[in-house]
């Protein structure tokens, strides 16, 4: 059955919010690592950081939102350009393809896709185009409440 196909083997980031500290690390490490740069404080200095993955709070707990890496992902299914794509469970964008009709944006039950400062759409491709291993958002989360790891 399509709908209750596990995909083993994949690992994705998870978020424990009894651990989150709503320190902001994780938007920090993420903006860091997609600014092409060498140096954390020249990347970040006097700019104000558009990361993939998002702390935000509600009643007293706070939590990291970023892309799920979805089964089934309607974000893919709603791009009208063929710009989002799966391979190896990764979403990534096509930045090439992309046209800025936001529809993959509205289609996102998770509200894990933006608009980008530099490109037309973001989200969390696990740091895939950028580093080797752990995302960076997992590697800066001081209270680990942010992990790569199967389910």
């Amino acid at each position: 059955m399509r709908g209750n196909r596990r995909c083993f083997g994949l690992k994705r980031v998870y978020v424990n919010e009894k651990w989150c500290l709503a320190c902001h690390l994780c938007e920090y490490y993420c903006a860091f690592a997609n600014s092409n740069e060498k140096d954390m404080v020249k990347a970040l200095k006097d700019i104000v950081i558009n990361p993939r993955i998002r702390v935000e709070q509600k009643d007293n707990i706070s939590f990291a939102v970023s892309c799920r890496h979805c089964e089934e992902p309607l974000c893919v299914k709603g791009c009208i350009t063929g710009a989002l794509s799966v391979k190896d469970g990764v979403i990534s964008v096509d930045q090439n393809k992309c046209v800025g009709c936001f529809t993959c944006i509205l289609c996102c039950p998770y509200g894990a896709v933006s608009p980008g400062e530099k490109s037309v759409i973001q989200k969390c491709e696990l740091c895939t185009n950028n580093i080797h291993g752990t995302p960076q958002c997992v590697k800066g989360c001081p209270n680990n409440a942010i992990v790569f790891e199967e389910r």
